[in-house]
């Protein structure tokens, strides 16, 4: 793990977009298409601001989270919803983003569709991941109830996921896709994740599930 900190979250946006925006321009010069992986949350919101305004070949660009809640994307909690309103707009508006969620009452009933639409974009190019202060990050959350099977090491790359706390289904990439991305950042903001950062670096997927990326990830911080 690499811990990047920042004065502040201006600067850590301002920074870090300036750096998702070189390697997915990398990344653009060597292949076709490159894929972006991005978390929900209000967190990111600055980030993909900043993006907007990069001038990339955006149309050669595929977004997908790292993992949605299964609501209408009308609703406040969709994080399809954040991802269309502050990341595709201005030049990336361009970009297409590959669908996690459908109109289907459980995320089960669509996962075969969503990972055929998936599969021709992995590995991820360029993954963004957030983390909560239980140490969970996309939706692989502590006690959750395939925390299990999605951190084994021949997950399929989605999976439907409920947890304790979680007050909708969830659906998420699963740690094999998470680790197999060729560049892994992490953002964290305040003393509470900080700290759990600190703690989840010394334990195990199954304590602190964002463990599971750490030692390939570069850690962005700001108070």
């Amino acid at each position: 793990m690499i811990l990047t900190e920042y004065p502040d979250r201006d600067m850590l946006a301002l920074d870090l977009s300036d750096r998702l925006a070189s390697e997915l321009g990398s990344a653009l010069r060597h292949k076709e298409r490159v894929t972006f992986a991005v978390p929900g949350g209000t967190s990111p919101g600055p980030i993909f601001d900043a993006l907007t305004a990069v001038r990339l070949d955006w149309d050669r660009v595929d977004v997908v989270l790292t993992d949605e809640r299964w609501v209408p994307e009308s609703a406040e909690r969709s994080n399809t919803r954040l991802v269309r309103e502050r990341l595709l707009q201005g030049h990336a508006a361009a970009a297409t983003l590959l669908p996690l969620v459908a109109d289907t009452p459980t995320p089960e009933e669509a996962l075969e569709g969503l990972s055929e639409g998936l599969l021709p974009h992995l590995p991820i190019d360029v993954l963004v991941l957030g983390m909560g202060a239980d140490m969970h990050t996309a939706s692989l959350f502590p006690g959750a109830d395939r925390l299990e099977a999605a951190l084994a090491a021949d997950a399929p790359a989605l999976m439907a996921m409920r947890a304790p706390g979680a007050p909708e289904p969830r659906i998420t990439l699963t740690a094999p896709v998470l680790r197999g991305a060729i560049s892994i950042h992490v953002v964290i903001t305040g003393a509470e994740k900080r700290a759990a950062l600190e703690r989840a670096a010394g334990m195990t997927p199954a304590e602190a599930p964002v463990a599971t990326v750490l030692d390939e990830a570069v850690v962005h911080w700001a108070e």
